[in-house]
């Protein structure tokens, strides 16, 4: 059957269907979990479909997002990752303002499998963390967490795409002028590892934050996948 043909556009119908019927019966439950575990507490619907606004649904304001919000560099690792991409759970984040986060990300698959958002449950454990370090402290047991990465949370992608670029660049340790082309190449290939250009204007974007044109920019990005 040829590609286009109304069957193929049929089940793309009928899967979109699906997912959006996942997405609506979860919104109810973001607000019972952040009633059962209080204001420290946040719980956000992704919908990888629509990456640059992807908070679909949102209780509590842990990084104060809001629904249209962006997804976090976390988010644009497994929307990089596709359907391969697995659970992220227990793990430690920091945001902007230095609230020490708590989170659990769990992808959403349809019934094919396919992977198209997350369910994501942050908790805001600064205050935890700041009283066991003074128990700790009081009983001469160091009580310091391992250094959790700063995570930009916001409700534009650009800020999100800023900082995983400024990040990449801060690790090669040398400015965009004296990369090597093998090295501009590594750092493009990087980005798209995670996820960046998913996001729809993610290549201006990227160029204008490395001070280069959007064709360089396309060009080193099409030596990526094309090695």
């Amino acid at each position: 059957m040829p590609h286009g043909s109304p069957r193929e556009a049929g089940g793309e119908a009928a899967a979109r269907a699906e997912q959006d019927a996942i997405i609506a019966a979860l919104a109810p439950v973001v607000d019972g979990i952040v009633a059962t575990f209080g204001s420290f507490c946040e719980v956000v619907i992704h919908d990888f479909r629509r990456p640059e606004r992807s908070v679909v649904a949102i209780a509590g304001s842990v990084t104060g997002r809001g629904v249209g919000g962006s997804m976090s560099e976390i988010g644009m690792k497994l929307l990089a990752a596709g359907d391969e991409a697995g659970d992220e759970l227990n793990y430690l984040t920091r945001t902007r303002d230095g609230k020490l986060v708590k989170s659990s990300t769990m992808v959403l698959r349809d019934s094919a499998g396919t992977v198209f958002g997350a369910l994501c449950v942050n908790l805001d454990v600064t205050v935890v963390n700041q009283m066991h370090a003074l128990v700790g402290g009081l009983a001469g047991v160091d009580a310091v967490p391992g250094t959790a990465p700063t995570t930009t949370f916001g409700d534009d992608i650009t800020a999100v795409l800023d900082s995983v670029v400024d990040a990449r660049q801060l690790r090669q340790n040398k400015p965009w002028h004296q990369l090597s082309r093998a090295e501009r190449i590594e750092l493009f290939q990087d980005l798209d590892r995670q996820g960046v250009f998913a996001v729809r204007g993610a290549v201006q974007q990227v160029a204008t934050r490395l001070g280069i044109s959007r064709a360089s920019a396309y060009n080193y990005l099409a030596a990526t996948r094309t090695r």
